[in-house]
């Protein structure tokens, strides 16, 4: 349930911090004193779209939070997870708006998350109807849906069927119409895939063989310097290695009248001999860059060979490889487009039975469900004033499967006796349609497992009768849900379990709302204004409602 709201600066409110309680919750108050900012509050929570405008004046920004206490988590926990947040795990979910003066930011357990993430939660989360908010009742799409809860059809195993059997046929269709490749494009295709395979490539080659074609481009160089460079350390007039060998044989000389010198010439021995590798390594560079002048060729020719390619179909390599791949692929697709196409038509033949079976027994199940529910229906409609009303659910069988199976659904009402029945989108009545919407909701009470339901004023338009049985309807689907009525009629607000009043006060210049409990008293002098009197019949009224 909603065990918490909290709201500061928006519209009226300054600072509201409302913990509700489970059952049935009513929310009272005169017209104007703020109940609709409750509404907005939670819209917001919701992933309503919100601009500055809803900032009290002279604040910066405004704030919302919602904290949800959850017993079955498991949906929520699916869509946190996909949107890459962490599970809640049993514990509870915290949903946070802040609408600013130069933008909106949205929290869920203090994790920053998109608007588009915030209304997946919101619909799992709050069941919100008012007046003019009954398109899950109006839409044929969700009358389906609605059924299916009733009937336990469970559409995924069969949703997952349908799109791949969809996907075959879609594939299956598209090679069918594609037109043939003309003689020139193959002609193309042939030739892209031969010159690309004469090339061998092997992209691991590239940069050895460039590094070896620029060695070959400036060997003359490399060889002339390679040369001098051995020919200053091993040169026989005067070269390095021959002075440090003049520099050996006078250290010998003084290591025998003084052999204490020699543990600070130990490091001769090793640069002579390092020396001397260095000289016959530079010796052996330059014979190694002494290039057959064909060979060298060749180098030249296989880099302008990998320029020529890269030009042609990509800018690397790996780019010409795969281009040549989409070459092959092409034309294997024209050469076996006959058997590509009872390949596909065979796999979607097989996709398509199981579509079959499993959209005739979820067919089944809406055939069996439908009267029974109609029927449930109609018996709560009863209880709300609709004494000889007819309700109807109207099922129509499909040749083709849809993403919902073979079958669509039309809620058919007709409020009066010999009046013939409409669809629910034709009655234009807002009272009645409330008034369905509640029987709705009552009939699949144990099926929806939406925590919160938020009845805004559905109640307007109706006598004071009936709006006595609107409240016991509502508090019966509080046995089962948190929910929260925001009425004008004492009838309703009297069956609450607890009971808020909205009131609109001028402190130090600012009109602010604030909400508060009302019990015992309290509860008896708002239900004698919502009565319309203060007299003492009025008060008896008011204790009657209470007894109920």
């Amino acid at each position: 349930m909603l065990s918490l709201l909290k709201i500061r600066n928006l519209a009226l409110v300054d600072e509201l911090v409302w913990e509700l309680g489970p059952g049935l919750v009513g929310v009272t108050g005169e017209t104007g004193a703020g109940k609709s900012v409750i509404v907005g509050a939670l819209k917001l929570v919701l992933g309503e779209r919100a601009d500055k405008s809803l900032i009290r004046s002279g604040e910066t920004q405004c704030i919302v939070e919602a904290v949800f206490e959850l017993e079955d988590s498991a949906e929520i926990d699916a869509v946190l997870e996909e949107g890459g947040l962490e599970a809640c795990g049993g514990e509870a979910l915290i949903v946070r708006r802040v609408i600013g003066q130069t933008g909106n930011r949205q929290f869920v357990n203090d994790s920053p998350v998109t608007l588009n993430l915030l209304k997946r939660l919101g619909e799992h989360l709050v069941d919100l109807h008012g007046p003019h908010d009954h398109q899950s009742l109006l839409s044929t799409e969700r009358q389906l849906a609605m059924l299916d809860a009733y009937a336990g059809a469970d559409l995924d195993g069969y949703r997952e069927l349908w799109r791949a059997w969809r996907e075959k046929q879609n594939e299956w269709e598209e090679l069918r119409e594609a037109e043939s490749a003309g003689e020139a494009e193959l002609e193309l295709l042939r030739h892209q895939l031969a010159e690309i395979d004469a090339a061998e490539l092997k992209p691991e080659e590239e940069d050895e063989i460039t590094d070896r074609c620029r060695r070959a481009g400036n060997a003359t160089r490399l060889v002339e310097l390679a040369g001098a460079a051995a020919g200053l350390l091993g040169g026989d007039d005067g070269g390095i290695v021959t002075l440090l060998g003049e520099v050996q044989r006078l250290v010998r000389e003084i290591e025998k009248l003084d052999p204490s010198v020699s543990d600070r010439t130990l490091g001769l021995e090793g640069a002579v001999l390092e020396l001397q590798e260095l000289e016959r390594t530079f010796s052996d560079y330059a014979e190694d860059l002494d290039l057959d002048p064909r060979e060298a060729a060749a180098l030249e020719d296989r880099v302008n060979l990998f320029e020529t390619l890269k030009r042609k179909y990509g800018p690397t390599l790996d780019a010409v490889l795969a281009h040549r791949d989409r070459c092959a692929d092409r034309l294997d697709a024209v050469d076996n487009r006959g058997e590509r196409l009872d390949a596909l038509a065979a796999e979607a033949a097989a996709l398509r039975e199981k579509v079959d079976k499993e959209g005739r027994a979820i067919g089944l199940k809406r055939k069996k469900a439908a009267p029974k529910l109609a029927k449930e229906i109609a018996g709560q409609l009863r209880d709300l004033g609709f004494k000889q009303s007819s309700f109807e659910i109207q099922l129509a069988v499909h040749r083709e499967p849809g993403a919902a199976g073979f079958e669509s659904t039309e809620f058919l009402f007709g409020p009066n006796p010999g009046e013939p029945l409409q669809p629910m989108r034709q009655i234009a009545s807002s009272g009645e349609v409330s008034r369905v919407m509640l029987a709705v909701k009552s009939a699949l009470a144990d099926q929806d497992a939406t925590p919160l339901m938020v009845f805004d004023e559905i109640d307007a338009n109706v006598g004071g009768e009936i709006a006595r049985a609107v409240g016991k309807k509502m508090a019966a689907l509080g046995e089962r849900h948190q929910v929260v009525a925001i009425t004008h009629f004492p009838q309703v607000a009297a069956t609450a379990a607890r009971h808020y009043v909205v009131l609109k006060e001028v402190t130090s210049g600012r009109t602010r709302s604030r909400l508060f409990p009302v019990t015992g008293d309290e509860r008896i002098d708002e239900l004698v204004r919502m009565l319309g009197g203060g007299g003492k019949s009025a008060r008896e009224m008011a204790v009657s409602l209470l007894e109920g």
